[in-house]
C-alpha cells in the first residue's frame, strides 16, 4: 500500500517499529505537561508547578499528509455526546511516548474524510482485513 507509515520509537537501545495505515485503529499515547500557578504564603509568591502525564488517543487514521520527517497523520474518534474529536500527530515527535495497532482497517481511499459526515455505528465501522491462506498449487 502507498499510505503506509512506519514508526519507530527511540528509547535507548530498544527500537520498536509499528507499521499502520489509514483505516486503521490505533492507540496514540502521547507525553502531556501541564502547568498550574501556585500561591505561596503572600500574594507575592507565586510560582508554577508543572506535572507530566501520559495520555492515549485511540481512534481511525483518517488521512496521512507529507513524507519523511513532515508526516502528519489524522485520527479520528467519537469522544462523550457523539462528537467526533480529530488530533493530528506528527509522525516525528519527542512527545509520542507509543503507538498501538488495535485493528488492521481495509478500505480502498487514501482519505477517509467521508467518515466525518457519518453518524452512529456508520462511521467507525470499517471491514477489518482478512489474511487469507496462501494457494498451494
Amino acid at each position: 500500500m502507498a499510505n503506509q507509515i512506519s514508526w519507530v520509537s527511540g528509547e535507548g537501545d530498544q527500537h520498536k517499529k509499528v507499521m499502520f495505515h489509514v483505516g486503521d485503529t490505533i492507540r496514540v499515547h502521547y507525553k502531556l505537561i501541564e502547568k498550574e500557578k501556585v500561591a505561596g504564603k503572600t500574594k507575592r509568591e507565586v510560582h508554577e508547578e508543572t506535572h507530566e502525564r501520559t495520555q492515549a488517543f485511540e481512534g481511525i487514521v483518517l488521512a496521512v499528509k507529507g513524507s519523511g520527517d513532515n508526516t502528519m497523520f489524522t485520527v479520528r474518534h467519537i469522544g462523550a455526546s457523539a462528537i467526533g474529536v480529530e488530533r493530528i500527530f506528527p509522525l516525528v515527535s519527542p512527545w509520542i511516548k507509543k503507538i498501538e495497532v488495535k485493528k488492521h482497517g481495509d478500505v480502498r481511499r487514501a482519505k477517509l474524510y467521508f467518515l466525518r459526515y457519518r453518524t452512529g455505528k456508520s462511521a467507525n465501522r470499517i471491514d477489518e482485513v482478512s489474511v487469507r491462506p496462501a494457494a498451494t498449487a
